[in-house]
């Protein structure tokens, strides 16, 4: 027998009512907030990634899948959706469209790296990008489109905290000053920060090593060495934030795993779902479009893994939307039954209601304890008094009600049921 792969995952259909569930509250936020889809392709050229991401970041040099394909070109399984969205915005030529361009996505990620909880390595995002603004008012939209979805989902048990990581003109003095704090305390760093306290002492602060963050503990703050536009910058999020009643905590520690962002950070923190607690996370990374050669764009977007959604969903009680499941089992006693089962099932088929017949040849008691077994909430018995009076008597399985319906009001009759029990279903979730 050939096993699944370490790090990976089968979603059954007893799971898969749940993805649905959180992706279709994610469609719904994003036509909320005016965003549109976009796919992109599963693996790119691996030099995206590699001036997208940053090559000092853990993504870049330690969790990337990449090989070379027939022709010895080296292509990467994305580990994250923003440089393919940012790559692909340069390509089409979105640039000339009208600003901003507002997009979602969802897709698979692959990171080599040590599975935990909601942690695999094929994991999956939705993913907001948001090109051509720089305004303030733009991050705290997609704060609140971030929060809007949470909220959403049911859940509650969760902080956001923000900061700022300033602009590469700021930055320059900030890394300067790490420089100097880490230096004497270089041999203490492991081997990977040893490495970074040349090419980008950021990084260390982001390092999940315990002694590299008992030494961050005391390390200079990047909200000190603001420049005047991102402390304003910052200024107007946060007072955007304000007004609309946000809860935040300013953390000066955030700056995100990888190299492209600038200004605006956040994350959305569970401590319910392990050690590592982001469930959503994001930023401004104003310089990206032009660094992957397009024109200078300014852009933001956050994602949120749907792994880890779902595990903080189930382990804070949140409830998921039910699958509709069966609306009606149609048994056939006969041969003609049978054949009108199937006429009726189709008819409503077409109309959006789940029906089903047999397909085992079972007799009319097996085909209704096949049909309570598969949860179908009404079911029908068909045979050849049902075809000469064109009635049917339709059981209501949860209460055992029967009413008579004519075949040709059948699909009606399904019609409003539907209706109410999907009513009765959101109702359930307020």
């Amino acid at each position: 027998m050939i096993n699944i792969p370490k790090g990976t995952k089968d979603v059954l259909p007893d799971q898969s009512y749940k993805w649905r569930f959180i992706e279709d509250t994610a469609r719904e936020v994003a036509r909320a907030y005016n965003l549109k889809e976009i796919r992109t392709p599963t693996f790119e050229y691996t030099e995206l990634f590699q001036r997208g991401v940053g090559e000092t970041t853990d993504v870049v040099n330690k969790e990337m899948y990449t090989f070379e394909d027939k022709h010895g070109r080296s292509i990467t399984l994305k580990p994250e959706g923003t440089a393919g969205a940012v790559r692909m915005f340069i390509e089409n030529g979105l640039a000339s469209s009208p600003l901003p361009v507002k997009t979602y996505y969802f897709t698979p990620a692959f990171r080599y790296e040590r599975p935990q909880a909601g942690r695999l390595r094929e994991f999956h995002q939705f993913g907001i990008e948001i090109f051509g603004s720089e305004s303030p008012d733009t991050d705290a939209e997609v704060i609140f489109a971030a929060s809007s979805f949470l909220r959403k989902l049911g859940l509650t048990d969760y902080r956001l905290e923000i900061n700022s990581i300033g602009c590469p003109a700021c930055r320059a003095a900030y890394n300067k000053a790490l420089r100097e704090y880490f230096e004497p305390r270089k041999a203490d760093l492991c081997p990977t920060c040893q490495e970074r306290l040349e090419k980008n002492p950021l990084r260390i602060l982001d390092c999940k090593e315990e002694k590299c963050q008992a030494i961050c503990e005391d390390a200079p703050r990047i909200l000190d060495f603001l420049c005047d536009d991102c402390a304003t910058h910052f200024d107007k999020v946060r007072h955007r934030l304000d007004t609309q009643g946000m809860k935040y905590t300013v953390n000066p520690d955030i700056v995100r795993g990888l190299d492209y962002y600038t200004k605006t950070v956040f994350e959305f923190v569970s401590t319910r779902i392990g050690a590592q607690g982001t469930i959503c996370g994001g930023g401004r990374y104003d310089n990206l479009v032009e660094q992957l050669g397009g024109s200078s764009v300014p852009a933001i977007g956050f994602a949120a893994g749907i792994e880890r959604l779902m595990l903080l969903m189930e382990n804070t009680g949140c409830r998921f939307l039910e699958p509709r499941g069966v609306d009606i089992y149609l048994a056939g006693a006969d041969g003609a039954g049978r054949d009108a089962a199937m006429s009726l099932a189709e008819i409503l088929r077409d109309a959006g209601i789940c029906a089903e017949t047999d397909h085992m040849d079972r007799s009319v008691k097996a085909q209704l304890k096949y049909a309570d077994k598969i949860g179908a909430r009404f079911v029908a018995v068909i045979g050849s008094s049902e075809i000469e009076t064109k009635t049917l008597s339709v059981k209501r399985m949860s209460d055992g009600t029967e009413t008579p319906v004519r075949m040709d009001s059948l699909r009606d009759f399904m019609q409003r049921s539907v209706l109410e029990f999907m009513m009765a279903q959101a109702q359930s979730l307020k």
